[in-house]
């Protein structure tokens, strides 16, 4: 073979060897085992007898033993191409012929492709589904095809030009089936990802493997629900310092490093920096922390860094845990090694990518804690350092010593100094056990990444991972990312810029408010009336749609509802008053996910009258069209476009600097970025020069979104699916609440430490579903999002922004409105204000409902319940059926002290 394929044998070869000695043997042969997937990434395989080189994945697993061992699974990376209509034959032999020796296969196959016009008749798009043996085969092929579909684009739009003018229509003649490429799809899918989607392979699930061959069969045990016991090693490493200066590699040394492997501490001492030999150790800052310490001292920090690498050969975790060692702790510890002559990735497997910022291995997940604690803890900006998270979520202060210190204590108090080392330590490893371990592999079981990327990416992107993997089960083509369109106008003026207004957010009193302090009122009767008008409407409305109770079997009906209507009367008859207020905070429940539930929203079903147009469901009559507002922001260029065009030609004529002096080429042969940059700097100083100033004042306007209720559902289900999985999780932590007020009247304390453990694991987890699940929402704007809407982001917060404001108008009627943000309401409302009530049933049920709550929601559901949501029932016949849909609601918080 090439030298590029002998230096990745030898490359193959050193990984399999070092994997090997760090406990991941291949497993090759024999009977199947039992395995936990820890984690996964791309790899390459030698066949033997051929000596050919294909890509697989690595998988890593751990048995329930604790033993490890790993698989290579074959899988050929591909991606789709379509053509013109009819020639899917011919492009395919074409395409085998141009790239004999790198294509393997190419399948003609169906998809779904949602934006094919009138595709809900069951329209399907044929697509060439080309597969290679090798990553690096395919990407050559892909970026020769890319230059294809630019050039196909624009011939394209000149022939249909050059048609609609002439109305001759041009024969393809062979040569020509190049030209009959028009799209790629799926072709920027990393290689892990796109085998996790199709394999239905996850990591954090115990799997069934077996091998035959060079096959491997997986298969998933949905019984087993324990996590594996795998081998975790949280570290942490002090070093020396100038005088107020961050530590540094270069001339700087590692003066100690404590760690803790499955709850025992270790300490390794580097004598050169640390006055005395330290003895063993304990810090235990709460009971349930425990933190034993072995110390080991040592002469030097070649010494230390020695020890710890042949004790990480010898434990072999699979989880290496730090507080921000993507940026500090592994950088350090590799330029050290390499100092001394170590290459730490042939010790232990890791190495740190600075493009990246961060510190991987194939085969053991480095997993920082402070990518948890930056995305899904919740915590502000300013409190997420180590000492801050700690006490915030595991209860206790931990020992702080001055930077400046520290170098000085560890020759003087070297005591003090490795108490305070270990202490880090600690906090690092029961974090990481409490909240980080149990949420990223909860994540991990159904984002198809590894979990060192469930950790790291951005919340948007685990959303598009969600997406696709949904795409990929209903069979639909993903779309390519979005690309802005750069020439749009507005008014006959070029767009500089456009948005959507976001939510309405507004603060309308400012002081002291106490529940003890009381406070002037001056209420308006008629919205009184409004409401003892309203109330069996409102109370009946709260019994058989929030209770889902049958109004006959409530007891005390009367009882109630004469008990409100007594408070609403004296309160009618008395509007100005002063007494001590409720303070309430009324919001939505996640208020965002289900305008997008209530609405059927998703970035395929807005439409247009040219996609209704060409569908079969276009009748007279239709409720298949539902039409919802937006705000539209857009900023545009005093040119007008005649200057545009004008400024356009001059530039496309001209020859333009590169870089040098002299170098210069001519505009055209510039990339389109390039030109976009060019064309605007020149247009902005047009504008300055013509109209003294380059925009204009920003131009709001409402528009109107077309929303298909019958869309294929795909988006909401994910949605849908994610917002339960949260309920579930809200709805567990409740439950063990109740076992730990139980388990505390006990007074047993291991039961009090397991509810407590429970209570902690399920409001981490349902924060953090929370936090992903609000990402659907601002997925749809982001930059190069698959499936990318601006006009879903419009209607989701116009429709968000609307709601709080109809609140707020009957809050200011019935009491004092603070503030509004975007999904709730601080009010304070008279003393006197009916609040709780509870209904008695016949069968010994109670329903306790909240006035203030069932008002407001009443009218919400009143505008916004959707009841033209139309589910597909029979997809052979394309019967759909309708029913009304609102999970919009609004819950009470307080009141407040």
């Amino acid at each position: 073979g090439s030298s590029a394929a002998k230096e990745q044998r030898i490359r193959l070869g050193a990984e399999e060897l070092l994997e090997g000695r760090l406990g991941f043997a291949p497993y090759t042969q024999g009977d199947r085992r039992l395995g936990w997937l820890l984690t996964f990434s791309p790899s390459s395989w030698e066949d033997e007898d051929t000596g050919k080189i294909y890509s697989c994945v690595d998988l890593y697993f751990v048995s329930q033993d604790g033993s490890t061992f790993k698989v290579k699974y074959k899988f050929p990376p591909y991606f789709y191409a379509a053509t013109k209509e009819k020639t899917e034959l011919e492009v395919e032999a074409y395409l085998r012929r141009r790239y004999e020796g790198e294509i393997a296969d190419i399948e003609i196959i169906e998809k779904e492709d949602l934006d094919l016009k009138n595709h809900l008749s069951g329209l399907k798009r044929k697509y060439l589904k080309i597969q290679f043996d090798t990553v690096q085969q395919l990407m050559r092929v892909r970026s020769d095809l890319m230059h294809v579909v630019e050039k196909n684009e624009e011939e394209r739009d000149a022939v249909d030009a050059f048609e609609s003018i002439y109305g001759v229509k041009r024969v393809e003649r062979p040569q020509d089936y190049i030209n009959c490429i028009i799209d790629l799809r799926e072709y920027d899918v990393p290689y892990h990802v796109r085998f996790a989607i199709d394999n239905d392979v996850r990591s954090g699930q115990w799997y069934n493997v077996g091998v035959s061959g060079s096959d491997v069969l997986l298969q998933r045990r949905e019984d087993l629900l324990q996590r594996a016991e795998v081998h975790v090693c949280a570290f942490d490493i002090e070093t020396t310092k100038l005088p107020l200066k961050f530590p540094d590699a270069e001339y700087d040394s590692v003066m100690m490093i404590s760690y803790m492997i499955d709850g025992q501490g270790y300490l390794i001492i580097n004598r050169e920096c640390v006055g005395e030999d330290i003895e063993d150790l304990e810090y235990t800052p709460k009971p349930e922390f425990e933190g034993h310490f072995r110390v080991k001292n040592v002469a030097d920090e070649v010494g230390l860094l020695k020890a710890w690498f042949s004790h990480m050969q010898e434990v072999k975790p699979g989880i290496y845990v730090t507080y921000n060692g993507d940026f500090f702790d592994w950088p350090f510890l590799e330029k050290r090694a390499a100092h001394h002559g170590i290459k730490m990735n042939e010790e232990i497997g890791f190495q740190c990518d600075s493009n990246q910022g961060e510190c991987r291995a194939k085969f053991s997940c480095h997993l920082d804690c402070f990518a948890w604690v930056k995305r899904d803890s919740y915590l502000p900006q300013g409190s997420q350092g180590l000492k801050a998270v700690t006490k915030a979520k595991l209860g206790y202060d931990p020992l702080e010593v001055n930077p400046e210190d520290m170098v000085r204590f560890a020759m003087e108090q070297p005591q003090t100094m490795a108490s305070y080392s270990v202490s880090d330590a600690v906090a690092t490893y029961y974090l990481y056990m409490t909240y980080v371990h149990p949420f990223i592999f909860s994540l991990a079981t159904i984002i198809p990444m590894s979990p060192d990327e469930v950790l790291r990416k951005g919340s948007g992107t685990l959303c598009e991972m969600l997406l696709m993997v949904q795409a990929f089960q209903a069979n639909i083509i993903c779309p390519n990312k979005h690309q802005a369109d750069l020439e749009k106008f507005y008014n006959n003026r070029l767009v500089e810029s456009e948005t959507y207004i976001g939510g309405h957010v507004e603060c309308l009193e400012t002081g002291v408010f106490r529940s003890d302090l009381p406070t002037k009122f001056q209420l308006e009767p008629s919205a009184f009336e409004q409401l003892i008008e309203n109330l069996d409407r409102d109370l009946q409305y709260a019994i058989a749609v929030e209770g889902k109770l049958d109004i006959d079997s409530v007891t005390n009906y009367d009882e109630v509802k004469d008990a409100i209507k007594q408070k609403l009367v004296s309160l009618r008859d008395h509007p100005t008053r002063e007494e001590c207020p409720l303070i309430y905070h009324l919001d939505v429940a996640a208020m965002y996910p289900n305008i997008i539930l209530t609405n059927r929203l998703q970035p395929p079903s807005i439409v247009t009258d040219v996609d209704c147009t060409a569908c079969d469901f276009n009748r007279p009559g239709k409720n298949c069209l539902r039409t919802l507002e937006w705000v539209w922001r857009g900023e545009t260029y005093t040119a007008k476009k005649s200057d545009y065009h004008h400024i356009k030609r001059q530039i496309e004529s001209e020859m333009i600097q590169t870089g040098g002096v002299t170098s210069s080429k001519p505009f055209l042969d510039l990339s389109k970025p390039e030109h976009l940059l060019k064309l605007k700097d020149r247009l902005k100083k047009y504008c300055q020069k013509a109209y003294k100033r380059v925009v204009d004042k920003p131009i709001t306007e409402v528009r109107e979104a077309g929303i298909c209720m019958r869309e294929n559902s795909f988006y909401v289900d994910t949605v849908r699916s994610f917002r339960d999985r949260r309920y579930e999780y809200k709805g567990l932590n409740k439950t063990w609440k109740g076992k730990l007020s139980e388990a505390k009247a006990s007074g047993n304390s291991i039961k009090i430490q397991e509810a407590q453990d429970m209570v902690v694991l399920y409001d981490s987890l349902q924060l953090a579903h929370k936090c992903i699940l609000n990402s659907f929402y601002g997925y749809v704007m982001r930059k190069g999002a698959r499936w990318y809407s601006m006009e879903m982001a419009g209607v989701v917060t116009y429709t968000g922004a609307k709601i709080i404001q109809n609140a707020r108008l009957l809050v200011d009627k019935i009491g004092r409105p603070l503030e509004l943000d975007t999904d709730g309401i601080w009010c304070v409302l008279p003393g006197s204000f009916p609040e709780n009530f509870t209904f008695k049933t016949k069968a010994e049920k109670k329903l306790t409902i909240s006035y203030p709550c069932v008002m407001l929601n009443v009218d919400v559901a009143r505008t916004n319940t959707n009841d033209q949501y139309q589910t597909l029932k029979d997809p052979v016949s394309k019967l759909y059926t309708t029913n009304s849909e609102c999970s919009i609601e609004f819950e009470v918080d307080g009141p407040y002290k």
